[in-house]
């Protein structure tokens, strides 16, 4: 290798290097947790769209009712009357009478998105100006609603909050919170902490007159990831995406290889259609090319390829556990070989989603054409193609 080449590999990994522990900084910062809300805003809609049950779903759901917002009702959202979920939350509106609860059932075809599609019920029916939607397998803490609401500013458009993954069983759920963690909550949270937030649909909290101006929630069908269309539309309105800090839990149980695989897969695919430019910088971001490049540079530099390798991974994952301690995230002896198999799946989940034109969510394929229309059919389980 010339000189040259080793030089410019070096100065990558420099580069890299100082981009990943700024961004680890700015995100310690802000997730670090904090006393609860003192915070009395306006009166707020909870929209929880439902599908199965899965691992710990009954705590999450349990969740939306010990809220603490003084002025607040709870919407869940069902497709079907036979959903699994339908007949826990019915359930659990028994045991808790005086929470303002109602269950909505209908499937309303607007987009091929099945969770939009079952959101849309949701902001139809309910009684307050301000509404947040949050997936039923996200753990809410009493003040969530005022932790949302306290993050609004005069230029937002939408507040929303990332995952964090918790309660992993097995090796695989680690790997999710691998990816989960400080890897995508540390990159959403460093964009927005510059200005630049990304929106995130596990909670997604709106005031009915901004979306309404922008053709109310059937807008987020322009995009098949409601996210996405909220970032859009945010950002074309003059608007900002804020993220509330710290980020709520999402309790993860046992996850195959197959789960976490396809779900990275999905997520890929929709940030590669909708944000191409930005899905392109991905294959740098994680530590396997730093990592590639120190090999070659100290190879040519007479250092031992090895002990470079080994100290730069010491250098990134150190400073991702930093983080996870910070933010009172899950942390266990197997974190690092979850953080190393993730950050060498990144180029290979990168690489997939240039080429794939499909994904299965929810016994739904939903699948398109360049430049065409996205479809959305009930197969059952279909796998990517």
């Amino acid at each position: 290798m010339s000189a040259a080449v080793a030089a410019a590999a070096l100065s990558f990994v420099l580069i890299a290097s100082l981009v990943h522990l700024v961004s680890v900084g700015l995100v310690a910062f802000r997730c670090r947790r904090t006393p609860p809300a003192q915070f009395h805003g306006p009166g707020i809609t909870l929209v929880r769209t439902i599908r199965d049950v899965g691992a710990h779903e009954e705590d999450t759901l349990r969740s939306s009712f010990a809220l603490s917002h003084h002025d607040h009702e709870v919407l869940f959202c069902a497709a079907s009357e036979g959903d699994p979920a339908v007949g826990v939350v019915r359930r659990l509106m028994k045991e808790h009478p005086h929470v303002r609860a109602r269950l909505l059932i209908g499937d309303d075809r607007i987009s091929a998105n099945p969770k939009l599609n079952n959101m849309l019920k949701g902001w139809r029916e309910a009684q307050h100006d301000w509404i947040v939607f949050a997936d039923s397998n996200l753990m809410l803490p009493p003040d969530y609603l005022e932790q949302v609401q306290a993050t609004w500013r005069e230029d937002t458009g939408v507040v929303c909050a990332p995952p964090i993954g918790s309660r992993p069983a097995g090796f695989w759920a680690e790997v999710e919170c691998a990816f989960l963690n400080t890897y995508q909550a540390r990159w959403q949270y460093a964009a927005d902490s510059i200005g630049f937030g990304f929106a995130q649909g596990k909670t997604m909290l709106f005031r009915r007159d901004m979306l309404d101006s922008q053709g109310g929630v059937a807008a987020l069908a322009g995009e098949l990831a409601e996210d996405a269309a909220a970032t859009k539309i945010v950002r074309n309105a003059g608007l900002r995406v804020r993220l509330a800090g710290p980020p709520f839990f999402q309790p993860l149980g046992r996850r195959s290889a197959s789960h976490v695989l396809s779900r990275q897969l999905r997520w890929a695919q929709l940030r590669r259609l909708t944000f191409p430019h930005w899905f392109a910088l991905e294959l740098l971001t994680g530590s396997a090319m730093p990592l590639l490049a120190t090999a070659l540079a100290a190879e040519a530099l007479d250092v031992s390829p090895l002990i470079a390798v080994a100290g730069l991974a010491a250098l990134w994952f150190g400073a991702e556990a930093f983080l996870a301690r910070i933010g009172g995230w899950h942390l266990s002896w197997r974190a690092p070989f979850a953080w190393l198999l993730r950050d060498l799946l990144i180029p290979a989940i990168w690489l997939r989603a240039w080429t794939a034109n499909a994904y299965q969510w929810g016994g739904h394929k939903v699948a398109w054409q360049p430049g065409g229309a996205a479809s959305m059919t009930n197969e059952g389980a279909v796998g990517l193609r």
